[in-house]
């Protein structure tokens, strides 16, 4: 039975890739002819229709076909995004990475840099369609940290660039999802009892994150930790800083506790 299962499931590859590699042939028949402009015209309208499988096979074909050219660089980097739209993040940032390669001094590299990082930034649909009640601190860090280099580095190198502005915003996200990662790890040593590791994870929030929401709850929990290792001057010397940053605090009433949810999550 196996032996059958494993000549199905062999049988039904071959077939998906014969089937693959036969649309690929139509494809080359259909366009023989066509000229660079044709070509880019129609993959630029298979992608405008949202037909990115398609869209991408014409611009493979159009750099095959005509190499050199503005059309071919352009190619390139209409491939990234159509695989971005496609929920194909791998196949768009390896598209980006060889455009950058290939054609480091591009007027268009402050596009590169933006969608580079909007790839990374959406890695996951998800979070976009829950950012209202989604907790930043669910998304990967490194994916975190590289987007935001992305972006640092366009608004840096083109701060003219029309896609500053939005790289600017999505920035300051990522930021508090970073703040959003480190509170996680935080927490997590807290509820072990690792009280010395909890606090050297909420100080670096506090110097790092300043601008995030993780600040107050930092505070709170530098305030606990230090009173469990007995080092109550220290705890009094935190929680005045609490006060005097946060004076409507609620951790000022009801101070930090491992098993309760962060406060800020009773109003999403």
């Amino acid at each position: 039975m196996k032996k059958i299962l494993l000549v199905v499931s062999l049988s039904l590859a071959l077939g998906a890739c014969a089937g693959t590699k036969g649309a690929a042939d139509k494809d080359a028949q259909i366009t023989q002819d066509w000229s660079v402009d044709k070509l880019y015209k129609e993959a630029q309208d298979e992608l405008n229709s949202n037909n990115y499988t398609r869209a991408v096979k014409l611009y493979e074909i159009l750099e095959s076909r005509f190499p050199d050219g503005r059309y071919a660089q352009q190619a390139q980097l209409d491939t990234a995004y159509a695989y971005y739209k496609d929920d194909e993040p791998e196949k768009a940032l390896a598209a980006i990475e060889r455009f950058q390669r290939q054609y480091p001094q591009h007027p268009n590299t402050d596009y590169a840099l933006y969608l580079k990082g909007l790839v990374l930034f959406n890695e996951d649909k998800s979070f976009l369609n829950k950012l209202a009640s989604q907790d930043w601190s669910d998304r990967d860090p490194k994916a975190n940290r590289d987007a935001y280099q992305s972006f640092a580095q366009l608004v840096q190198q083109y701060p003219d660039s029309k896609y500053a502005a939005d790289a600017t915003e999505r920035m300051t996200r990522l930021v508090d999802a970073l703040g959003g990662n480190e509170m996680a790890v935080a927490r997590y040593y807290m509820k072990r009892g690792a009280y010395l590791a909890a606090v050297n994870r909420a100080q670096k929030i506090v110097e790092r994150y300043q601008n995030t929401r993780y600040v107050e709850e930092s505070l709170a929990m530098m305030e606990l930790a230090y009173q469990k290792m007995g080092k109550q001057q220290l705890a009094g010397d935190t929680r005045r800083i609490l006060a005097q940053n946060f004076p409507k605090s609620p951790f000022l009433t009801h101070p930090w506790q491992p098993n309760d949810m962060p406060w800020w999550r009773y109003w999403k």
